[in-house]
């Protein structure tokens, strides 16, 4: 796309400009001083840069880090909340980053722990090669920051990925080599579903904005034209998926996904055996009401994973609904006595052991 984008989402006018309608614009004839019926003009509604300014992930998390992976250069960008309880593993998409779970994270952490990385290639994460998004390495990814930080004995954990890292959550459990794995929850990824829109998906990330003059631009069009419905939690996400290029003076995405088109087909090739296969409790979110594949259609009749279609919400549930999300992450570690004690939720009834 040419950079003649920066001009796509022009500078908001201000008190002079009244929208209309679908978005159509009346210019207002400044009131004179002179006339009778003249009044006041109505105070300056709130500016684009203000609606649109980032967030502070300080606001969602309790801390930062870089996890360095011993016996190599790859350091891995992490965001942690809460003190107790098990280990939610937060694992983003593509081209999202660890920030993607930043609101729903405030409210798990009342009741569990949040951990949410920075995949290779995106975020603040630096890896040996950014661009090797394969399957395999991004596992190896996942495994080695759970070791770096817990050894071999890590508290319970519940692996959480969406889309593209739901792919990710489900290979890593698969592997049965994390102890105390207690739960997988996958979001808005189906194998049919994904697979079919591999051929698309090119063209489709070719058709979106490219280059924006600020990061208040960027975060507009994340919710305006982009793959976000929550402004809140594009103003704290989306600036840590955009890099300033300083050849065209403006910002651009962090991961440049058309160059790794080699793995998406890796990503979801029989992800829904696989998923069905993972001896954990399951839990499978979807954005409307996505076709199950007949894999998953038998599985769930027979009772083999949970299913909720959250409505009302785009693609990115978890950024979308995160308090509807964290309800449902809450009951499900309640449900299946995940942790030491579990969670307690007043009124929930809970899976006999």
């Amino acid at each position: 796309m040419e950079p003649s984008n920066l001009s796509a989402l022009k500078e908001e006018e201000d008190e002079d400009e009244t929208s209309v309608g679908g978005g159509d614009q009346i210019r207002l004839a400044a009131p004179s001083a002179f006339s009778p019926d003249s009044i006041p003009p109505r105070p300056a509604s709130q500016s684009s840069l203000q609606k649109y300014a980032p967030l502070e992930w300080s606001d969602y998390f309790d801390k930062e880090d870089d996890v360095k992976v011993p016996g190599s250069d790859n350091v891995f960008h992490v965001f942690m909340a809460g003190s107790e309880g098990p280990v939610v593993f937060c694992i983003h998409g593509g081209g999202y980053s660890g920030l993607s779970f930043a609101l729903a994270a405030s409210k798990i952490k009342e009741k569990a722990r949040v951990l949410s990385m920075d995949l290779r290639g995106h975020g603040k994460s630096v890896t040996d090669n950014d661009l090797d998004l394969s399957i395999e390495t991004l596992c190896n990814d996942i495994l080695c920051v759970l070791k770096t930080l817990y050894g071999d004995s890590p508290p319970a954990v519940i692996l959480v990925g969406h889309s593209m890292g739901g792919s990710v959550a489900v290979h890593v459990a698969a592997r049965k080599v994390i102890r105390n794995l207690a739960g997988l929850v996958v979001i808005d990824v189906v194998e049919g579903t994904a697979m079919a829109s591999l051929v698309h998906m090119q063209k489709i990330l070719s058709s979106r904005m490219q280059y924006f003059p600020t990061i208040e631009k960027a975060i507009e069009w994340s919710v305006k034209g982009g793959p976000l419905r929550n402004i809140e939690s594009s103003r704290v996400s989306v600036p840590s998926t955009l890099v300033y290029d300083d050849s065209k003076k403006c910002y651009t995405y962090r991961t440049p996904l058309e160059k790794t088109e080699r793995y998406w087909k890796g990503w979801y090739e029989g992800l829904s055996e696989m998923f069905l296969s993972c001896p954990v409790p399951k839990l499978l979110l979807l954005a409307g009401t996505d076709r199950l594949d007949r894999s998953l259609t038998i599985g769930q009749m027979q009772g083999k994973f949970q299913m909720v279609v959250v409505r009302h919400t785009g693609h990115a549930i978890q950024e979308d609904v995160p308090e509807e999300f964290a309800s449902l992450i809450i009951n499900f570690i309640s449900r299946n006595r995940i942790g030491p004690n579990g969670v307690e939720i007043p009124g929930l009834i809970r899976r006999p052991q």
